[in-house]
């Protein structure tokens, strides 16, 4: 069967609610469910006007009212369940399904959680809220950063100290989440953070810079697990991280987003920052990268 990228996956999730958003006599090439995702998206991106492609870089992306384009929110978690959504199954936090060192257990688990978003969304159709806050299909799970630190408040969220089971427990989030990798659509759309070497301490992670790392060490150590996770399971979204390194901010940085990320991993899906990472280039409690939110 053939694979779809999941960039146009992406536009996939717009262009189906698109198809039936928008009443007129004249149907254009991306709302035709009979052509490919890559053409679909093509002839959508061909017809936006620069304001309305900025508009859709948000978590809330704004509508495309002339094309039947609606609202789509991207916001969503599920660390270890459906997350600020109502009820959902509460599984054991990540540290402990890490301990398990049970790949196909964690795997039915996220398939469990995916299951329960599927619903929740169809749900939110039904009573008009799929636009609003965590009701979407775009999930920020799993968190893959190294747990080296005792006092990021956050490490509970993570796998562990070790490269290698961040990586297989990743890669079988990633598949619970996101469906069989041949599948012609996918479940859900899971996001590997934060990219990079985002591991405490949390109160200076608005301002704090990962220098001097060895070579061998950010690749075997702080990119081992994010490698896995965009070459095997194939993740849908990469967050790039508040903290900055080698002197730039992770959400700004050419050597992270394109040399290895774009160019050395071939990936061709969503990168997003973490919530308002930009400000952090410009603000005064932040890396002081950019003179103003313009240039930022």
């Amino acid at each position: 069967m053939t694979q779809i990228r999941p960039f146009h996956r992406f536009f996939l999730f717009i262009l189906l609610s698109a198809t039936t958003c928008l009443v007129q006599a004249q149907q254009y090439p991306y709302q035709n469910p009979e052509l490919s995702p890559k053409e679909r998206a093509q002839d959508l991106c061909k017809r936006l006007k620069l304001e309305e492609k900025v508009g859709l870089m948000m978590h809330f992306s704004k509508p495309v009212e002339r094309l039947g384009v609606p609202v789509f929110q991207w916001w969503s978690e599920a660390l270890h369940g459906v997350g600020r959504n109502g009820h959902a199954t509460v599984f054991p936090i990540t540290m402990g399904m890490a301990a398990t060192f049970d790949t196909l257990l964690v795997e039915r688990v996220f398939t469990a959680v995916s299951d329960e978003a599927r619903v929740k969304h169809n749900q939110a159709h039904r009573l008009g809220t799929q636009r609003e806050m965590y009701h979407g299909l775009s999930f920020w799970t799993p968190n893959i950063n190294i747990f080296r630190d005792p006092r990021w408040g956050r490490g509970q969220e993570t796998y562990g100290e070790d490269p290698y089971l961040t990586a297989v427990m990743g890669k079988s989030v990633v598949r619970g989440l996101q469906g069989p990798a041949d599948a012609h659509y996918q479940k859900l759309l899971a996001c590997a953070k934060h990219f990079a070497v985002h591991s405490g301490p949390e109160w200076s992670r608005h301002r704090f810079n990962a220098e001097n790392i060895k070579l061998r060490d950010l690749h075997e150590t702080y990119l081992y697990a994010f490698r896995a996770l965009v070459k095997e399971a194939k993740v849908a979204e990469i967050m790039c991280a508040y903290n900055s390194f080698e002197g730039k901010p992770c959400c700004g940085s050419d050597r992270l987003l394109q040399q290895i990320l774009r160019e050395e991993w071939h990936f061709d899906g969503l990168v997003t920052s973490d919530c308002w990472a930009v400000d952090d280039f410009w603000k005064e409690w932040g890396h002081h990268y950019s003179e103003n939110k313009t240039i930022a």
